[in-house]
């Protein structure tokens, strides 16, 4: 892989990747939890409205480039919660579930589309740990979904996007 140099911005450019607004829960939780200098995001699916089980209708390639699409939803939110990109210190836990057939083998393969991404856009402070586990059927039968924490950088105070109302936890 080849490291992209610049501000996390001017990498994001360099791999075409446009954020798009932070999608809203999709029920009664909330879309990040601040504790203890950690950022804890609900889990995020493909941005295009997919159904189904990897190993089934959707081959391992694919379920790359979902979980990458889960990635770039997971930059979103981030970017609304912290109002800036650097203030990620580290991505420290990924936790992906893989709506697949049950003779599926291939999971870790598919989450790697979630784990590229964040190396890509935050090189050495993108590697992270994880686990992954197939599921027998995921909310709306997504074929993936992907948790994360992140460090922030907080010094002390709330990032700005909280300092602006925005709807948050903090304990």
């Amino acid at each position: 892989m080849t490291k992209i140099k610049g501000t996390i911005e001017e990498r994001l450019t360099k791999l075409g990747i446009v954020l798009p607004q932070a999608s809203d829960p999709a029920a009664n939780y909330a879309n990040y939890v601040f504790s203890s200098g950690l950022l804890f995001v609900s889990g995020k699916g493909p941005a295009a409205k997919v159904k189904g089980k990897l190993g089934r209708e959707f081959s391992t390639e694919e379920g790359y480039q979902f979980a990458r699409q889960a990635g770039v939803k997971v930059l979103a939110v981030l970017r609304n919660a912290l109002g800036d990109l650097e203030n990620v210190k580290q991505v420290v836990k990924v936790q992906g579930f893989v709506n697949a057939d049950p003779l599926f083998e291939e999971h870790h393969k598919v989450l790697n589309g979630f784990s590229d991404l964040m190396l890509e856009v935050f090189g050495d402070k993108g590697l992270h740990a994880r686990s992954v586990l197939g599921a027998n059927s995921l909310r709306g039968q997504l074929p993936v979904i992907v948790e994360s924490v992140f460090e922030v950088a907080m010094d002390g105070r709330l990032p700005s996007a909280a300092a602006k109302g925005s709807s948050i936890s903090i304990y």
